[in-house]
């Protein structure tokens, strides 16, 4: 036999055991266990390349909306055109529609359907959130304005003001109510910005905010149909839940530790253990899917006890790895979709047990 036949079986046995290993992570808590669906997306046409992945979400038809960065080293041009910055994909993984915009600004960061289908966009640095058709042909509000920063000189390098205003300091995640229309976002992408959720009416008018306490940056947020709202504390591990009022109702606590002990004791940050969040689509609401960036993991956790159930993924490129999980969001079957910034990639992962 020829070295390249043994090589081809190591690597062969590389690749079944990652899968393996990966699979297996949620049984090993006895939780919802998870598999990567390596047949999803189907390959992009005309040579697309992809730059970082700010986010995902997913319509009521359960397409999957791909926030493209386009941040592409030009040297990566050489081989293909860059990719729009949404792209539709069905659960199937065909592509179903793509669009850029003028209006849209390049460092995408998260997108959410309201009611009716139409999609919201947040570019964290732009000051503002955007409502679009679900074409994207035509911007339909958009509440800030571009460039302009809720800062004391407008811009990045001024020191952040929280104002009572619809006016925003790096808006980093959107829900809106399907019963009234109010819009809720996070602001406070990065450490430095703003630190506050803001509250809206459906025609922009700023209506109330709240300052969840003790959070460096506020990264992202989700509001459940019971009204409770789960807010993201990225560096002190941790979601903090709020009634839609602003009024704290608990902690959910999500200590984490280095797998490899750092040489001096000391557990260093590597991107946040409460990084981006999305709800299971069942009536109630029954699961929190959570990216753990500093382990490189997503947490299902259950909702009402604020217990991990299961996890999976680890660090890497292979299928079912994670290269900076950034952006995650679940269809009404229970598919996750995880994006990952600079892994410039979104995976599907598909219940495979309980």
């Amino acid at each position: 036999m020829n070295k390249n036949f043994f090589v081809k079986v190591a690597t062969c046995a590389v690749v079944v055991m990652t899968a393996a290993m990966f699979t297996a992570s949620g049984a090993e808590l006895g939780g919802p266990k998870y598999d990567v669906d390596r047949e999803w997306p189907k390959p992009l046409p005309d040579r697309w390349v992809m730059g970082g992945i700010g986010g995902v979400c997913v319509d009521r038809n359960d397409h999957v909306f791909i926030l493209n960065r386009q941040d592409v080293p030009e040297a990566d041009l050489n081989a293909g055109h860059l990719a729009p910055q949404i792209i539709e994909v069905d659960t199937a993984g065909n592509l179903v529609n793509s669009w850029s915009s003028p209006l849209l600004d390049p460092r995408l960061h998260s997108c959410y359907f309201d009611k009716d289908n139409n999609m919201w966009v947040a570019s964290a640095p732009s000051g503002m959130v955007q409502k679009f058709t679900h074409d994207g042909s035509k911007m339909l509000m958009q509440i800030g304005k571009k460039g302009v920063l809720d800062s004391s000189d407008g811009t990045a390098k001024g020191q952040p003001l929280n104002s009572n205003a619809a006016i925003f300091f790096m808006p980093s995640s959107i829900y809106i109510d399907p019963v009234n229309g109010d819009v809720y976002v996070s602001d406070g992408e990065g450490a430095g910005s703003n630190r506050r959720v803001a509250v809206m009416d459906k025609t922009g008018k700023f209506l109330r905010q709240w300052q969840p306490e003790g959070m460096t940056t506020v990264h992202c947020l989700s509001v459940a149909n019971d009204g409770q709202a789960y807010v993201c504390n990225r560096q002190n591990s941790k979601i903090q839940v709020y009634d839609k009022q602003g009024n704290f109702k608990r902690n959910i606590e999500l200590p984490w530790t280095p797998y490899t002990k750092p040489g001096d004791g000391k557990v260093k940050e590597s991107g946040g253990a409460v990084v981006s969040l999305d709800l299971s689509r069942d009536p109630n609401e029954k699961l929190m899917y959570l990216i753990n960036q500093n382990n490189a993991v997503v947490e299902v956790i259950d909702r009402e006890s604020g217990k991990i159930l299961s996890t999976f993924g680890r660090a890497g490129q292979y299928p079912g790895e994670f290269d900076q999980a950034h952006g995650i969001a679940v269809d009404s079957k229970g598919n996750v979709y995880v994006a990952e910034n600079r892994g410039r990639r979104v995976q599907k992962f598909k219940l495979v047990g309980q």
